[in-house]
């Protein structure tokens, strides 16, 4: 079996230090010993762009706001998804994600920033969607590990009943709020609801060969 290496830290501002470790042509980002995301599992990160982008009312000119880079499956999957009139806002906190997207993983990222839909805001997520107001056909987030956040507290605001109205104040009427989760969360799914989305849960496998974890998607749409 080939040994992880370590190639790079990164310290999540008011959180923990991420890790990234290559093993033979694999990346894993951890965070204390926990295995945020690995490129050996794309396809529940590649279901949310592309469920998402199934169900836009229309996906001419959408306008789509992405928090979280991660490893950029999502990124990729919803400009391979969407026509040239697209746009794409992408917000990440921590730029060191950034420097392994352009440095170590480059090949991964297939030069997916640079594509001209594409604009890269290094912000928390909440700022981005706090400042909008129906400005978004959709926001994807795939921030932490979902509602239940391991690298940085603050992250819970996202996912509290504030941070749910702001997100349905920044989405355009009709928009689709959705969110990915490493697990189920029957709470969330009521708070969803209470915020009045309109909710759909779609249990997705980790791999995109179809096999894996299952992971959970709520796609909430705004009235």
């Amino acid at each position: 079996m080939k040994m992880r290496e370590l190639i790079g830290t990164a310290l999540v501002p008011g959180g923990d230090e991420l890790r990234l470790f290559r093993r033979g042509d694999d990346f894993i980002i951890a965070v204390e010993g926990n295995e945020l995301m690995s490129s050996r599992m794309s396809g529940s990160e590649e279901a949310l762009a592309t469920m998402t982008c199934d169900r836009l009312r229309s996906a001419d000119g959408a306008h789509l706001l992405i928090g979280g880079y991660g490893m950029g499956f999502t990124l990729r999957a919803a400009l391979a998804t969407l026509g040239p009139d697209a746009r794409i806002t992408v917000a990440e906190l921590v730029p060191g994600i950034i420097d392994w997207a352009r440095g170590p993983m480059a090949e991964l990222a297939a030069g997916c920033l640079d594509d001209p839909r594409v604009e890269l805001v290094l912000h928390d997520v909440a700022t981005v969607i706090g400042s909008a107001t129906r400005r978004y056909d959709a926001i994807l987030l795939d921030v932490d590990n979902g509602p239940d956040a391991l690298t940085r507290a603050a992250n819970d605001q996202i996912y509290s009943s504030t941070g749910l109205a702001r997100a349905r104040a920044a989405l355009r009427p009709g928009g689709i709020l959705a969110i990915w989760s490493a697990a189920p969360d029957p709470r969330f799914t009521r708070r969803l609801s209470a915020a009045g989305f309109e909710v759909e849960e779609v249990g997705v496998r980790a791999r995109s060969n179809g096999k894996g974890p299952r992971h959970m998607i709520w796609f909430a749409r705004a009235g």
